[in-house]
């Protein structure tokens, strides 16, 4: 019985060892593939300069809440939507209203090399800007004219 422990035993040390050995060469696999994968990224974004900031625009697209195919005709289809709805701003922690507003990405007139999404031709960051401003201030109650003072009443 006890050449039999020793035998089983030493063979599951060597399927253990293979197993390790197996899962070590799959993980070698695995970085290799992902050393390959972070060069063919690296060369695009030489070879497209655009790429990168394309991917930035993307992802503050799905920030503002627009879908996968909206994102795609904005960016990739470079189409103008019409839409309505809420697009979320996270500078001012709230969704605003949109309706039948005109979207677009564009490039940045001060710099080419970024592009710039703009609602009915505004940058959005100036369109958020003035939306604040009329939430904020425009809402306000006007204040009440002063009262002629009638002195004091003793």
């Amino acid at each position: 019985t006890e050449a039999k422990y020793s035998r089983c035993r030493n063979s599951m040390i060597r399927k253990s060892t293979n197993l390790r050995e197996m899962h070590r060469q799959e993980l070698d696999m695995k970085e290799k593939e992902l050393s390959r994968l972070a060069r063919i990224i690296d060369k695009a974004f030489r070879w497209f300069p655009m790429f990168m900031e394309m991917l930035r625009m993307e992802k503050f697209c799905a920030m503002l809440g627009f879908s996968k195919e909206m994102t795609e005709s904005l960016i990739v289809k470079k189409e103008a939507l019409k839409c309505s709805g809420k697009i979320y701003s996270e500078q001012h922690r709230r969704n605003f209203d949109i309706k039948d507003d005109i979207l677009r990405v564009e490039n940045d007139p001060d710099d080419e090399s970024r592009l710039n999404l703009t609602i009915n031709r505004k940058p959005i960051a100036d369109w958020f800007r003035e939306q604040w401003h009329r939430l904020r201030y425009g809402a306000r109650v006007p204040q009440q004219e002063e009262r002629k003072s009638r002195g004091f009443k003793l």
